[in-house]
């Protein structure tokens, strides 16, 4: 588990980062939103035992990153791509792997077997051979992704993995991020795509300097904007309007473009109750959906209210 209590890092007198608390369970992917200077990036150095803390603590699988003793074992545990690869440009990608699963011990008999099966799983096996400096950027990234995961790390902290990648290859990466969630590994994604944290993780944590909010997309959209119901009738009319406002348990009623959008308390229990006053009153129900904020609303919602 990922753990952090307090936690807070200041540059000067710049704060980052502040009193956060947050937990991370294993085999969860959690990913991190905010708008640039948020603190994201200085969340994942501390957690990687990058840079120091300046408050708090944290912990990765019950061992203090605050602790140089700890310290080491930590950075054996976790692969971390940063926003900017920094790979070996003269190197090729092979070398590259090799060079980075040595440096993590990887036992001799298991290199070549991870390095020529990642690099086939991102689609670079063909150009294993070739200077990492002749890439594009997003086989740069795939590579750096690779390096990553060499010694098979338990937990997997990404900073930004799909920025400035065309759709094919965010989506290759989005795609071999779903196949390493499945095999159980904790991944931590920092992103400014809120659709590929949707599809990806499990829950979100919205972040500026403090922890605004954190929770599934959906348990978050139910809390800060509650269940509406869409009631798309034929002829909506005011008498309509005034008679399922004063029904129990609904919190409010509009019109908007001749639809009928009702905020309810349990929207299972009361659907039902909605139509059938409705047809009573001659109204004609042509289908009902509910209203669904996306994370996109969350976010901006959460963001603009600390501005």
């Amino acid at each position: 588990m990922i753990e952090t209590m307090g936690l807070g890092r200041r540059f000067g007198d710049i704060v980052a980062v502040e009193d956060l608390d947050l937990q991370v369970r294993d085999g969860e992917a959690f990913a991190f939103l905010g708008p640039n200077g948020a603190g994201k990036t200085t969340t994942v150095r501390m957690l990687c035992c990058l840079i120091s803390s300046t408050t708090g603590k944290a912990f990765i699988d019950g061992l203090d990153t605050t602790n140089p003793s700890d310290r080491s074992t930590i950075r054996g545990m976790i692969g971390f791509l940063p926003e900017a690869p920094g790979l070996y440009e003269s190197l090729s990608a092979e070398r590259n792997l090799d060079f980075y699963a040595r440096l993590y011990r990887v036992p001799e008999a298991e290199r070549d077997k991870r390095i020529n099966s990642l690099l086939k799983t991102l689609g670079l096996y063909d150009r294993r051979s070739d200077a990492v400096g002749k890439f594009s950027k997003g086989m740069k990234q795939k590579i750096a992704i690779a390096r990553a995961l060499i010694h098979e790390p338990r937990y997997l902290f990404l900073d930004e993995p799909t920025s400035g990648l065309d759709p094919e290859a965010s989506r290759m990466v989005r795609d071999f991020l779903l196949e390493l969630k499945k095999e159980g590994r904790t991944i931590f994604l920092n992103t400014h795509n809120l659709d590929e944290a949707q599809r990806v993780c499990d829950r979100i944590g919205i972040l500026k300097r403090k922890l605004l909010a954190v929770g599934t997309p959906e348990a978050l959209a139910r809390q800060y904007f509650g269940r509406t119901t869409i009631v798309h009738l034929k002829d909506l009319t005011p008498e309509m309007l005034s008679a399922v406002r004063a029904m129990p348990s609904v919190l409010d009623v509009r019109q908007v473009d001749g639809r009928m959008l009702v905020d309810l308390e349990d929207p299972m229990v009361q659907n039902p109750l909605i139509v059938d006053l409705l047809t009573s009153m001659g109204g004609k129900v042509i289908y009902v959906n509910e209203l669904r904020h996306g994370l996109e609303d969350i976010y901006l919602k959460l963001v603009r209210e600390q501005l």
